[in-house]
């Protein structure tokens, strides 16, 4: 049976002055969920958005908010981010001096949880959680900026972390991010993803041309 592939557009790419209108733009095109990174200049080395950004796009939108914490500590801030709409709350598991502690944080708002590892993180950071968990997101970039190039080498742990989820029989997402295009996103299928996340190619390809994209990227 094929997974029906997911694309959560990334706003990291948006034009920020007018960010209410691409979010309902996206929603229009045809975008399962949104995509909302959130750095703190700590964690990563950029400064993005905090949650009364994320709740004045709330009303605008009923697509789930797909929302990437790369801050920390983290627990401070996941009651703020739950209360301002997100729908999926997704940490580092570097970002926290206790993951279990963390995902029930998350679960006591009625919130999916995710986890995502960056580029050099190990499986083995995660293994022991992946029963209680509803996501993991594989970073195929360094994170901290939009517009980097693929790094193809994490497709090996995506297989690796696909086949553990096949084995202990679990329903966990696995979704990618990070410089992925055209090309590119036929691999990431092929390593076991279902949700796409791209910024730069929604936005960017096609003269902006939001629907097609995503069908592309939904396709290809």
């Amino acid at each position: 049976m094929t997974v029906p592939i997911k694309i959560s557009p990334s706003i990291l790419s948006a034009d920020f002055s007018k960010l209410g209108d691409e979010v309902v733009s996206l929603e229009k095109a045809g975008a399962d969920y949104i995509h909302i990174d959130v750095m703190d200049g700590h964690f990563v080395p950029n400064l993005t958005i905090g949650p009364e950004v994320i709740k004045k796009l709330r009303p605008l939108t009923k697509k789930i908010f797909d929302v990437h914490l790369m801050i920390s500590p983290v627990d401070n801030f996941i009651n703020d981010f739950a209360a301002a709409g997100a729908d999926i709350i997704t940490f580092h598991p570097e970002a926290t001096e206790d993951i279990s502690k963390t995902i029930e944080l998350i679960r006591k708002q009625n919130k999916k949880v995710g986890i995502s590892l960056k580029p050099k993180s190990k499986i083995d950071l995660i293994k022991d959680h992946l029963d209680k968990i509803d996501l993991v997101l594989i970073m195929s970039v360094e994170p901290g900026f939009g517009g980097q190039k693929f790094m193809p080498e994490v497709l090996e742990k995506t297989k690796k972390l696909k086949e553990i989820l096949n084995e202990k029989k679990l329903k966990v997402d696995i979704e990618i991010d990070g410089g992925i295009n055209f090309e590119n996103c036929s691999l990431a299928k092929a390593a076991g993803v279902n949700i796409i996340v791209s910024g730069s190619t929604i936005f960017k390809e096609n003269k902006g041309d939001l629907k097609k994209n995503i069908e592309i990227l939904r396709k290809n």
